[in-house]
């Protein structure tokens, strides 16, 4: 049986996005998590073409039962499960991890499962009915990463993400985004 991760051991704790939990984050992590726009065109403004993305598992699998939960999918329906790190000239910037379930492929014609390199915010902040329904945070500790994830990010600390809830002509696709120290620099 193949991973469902390459970047955890267990899936992480996630707590909803709610009135006021902005501003009990660091700024610099609020500066990132509420980010409007795309990531990824933040990070190109940044650093220019150097932006590049590793692909460290692309397969179909069941997501986690939170995932599954966030897009109301049942059990035994595979997604197609995607984890990336986006890095500027090998210093890594923020690690990803997208659940894609196949009907929302379909609507997209494609373009989400045949990514490749490609950054996925730069195919879906294309589509003009693109809507942002709902947004988790987390802190996750190193304990929950696996070795693999902490080698390939050099993480030594807790690291905080978002996950969102894109919809693309109503079909809903789940979008982990990890901020690693370096990118939190970045204001």
């Amino acid at each position: 049986m193949a991973t469902k991760s390459f970047l955890f051991n267990r899936e992480p704790k996630w707590i909803e996005n709610r009135r006021g939990l902005r501003h009990s984050l660091p700024e610099n992590v609020q500066s990132w998590t509420y980010e409007p726009g795309s990531l990824t065109q933040r990070l190109r403004d940044y650093y220019g073409d150097a932006i590049a993305v590793k692909i460290l598992l692309h397969q179909w699998n069941t997501p986690f039962l939170s995932e599954r939960k966030r897009l109301n999918l049942p059990e035994n329906k595979y997604s197609l499960i995607r984890e990336v790190l986006l890095h500027a000239g090998g210093k890594p910037l923020i690690l990803a991890r997208t659940i894609i379930p196949a009907t929302t492929i379909k609507v997209a014609k494609s373009n989400l499962s045949h990514l490749g390199s490609r950054p996925l915010g730069e195919v879906i902040f294309s589509y003009p009915k693109l809507e942002r329904i709902e947004m988790d945070v987390t802190l996750i500790q190193q304990s929950t990463w696996t070795q693999s994830a902490l080698n390939e990010a050099n993480i030594n600390q807790p690291i905080w993400g978002r996950r969102t809830v894109y919809a693309i002509a109503h079909q809903q696709m789940l979008v982990s985004e990890f901020f690693l120290p370096e990118v939190l620099e970045i204001l």
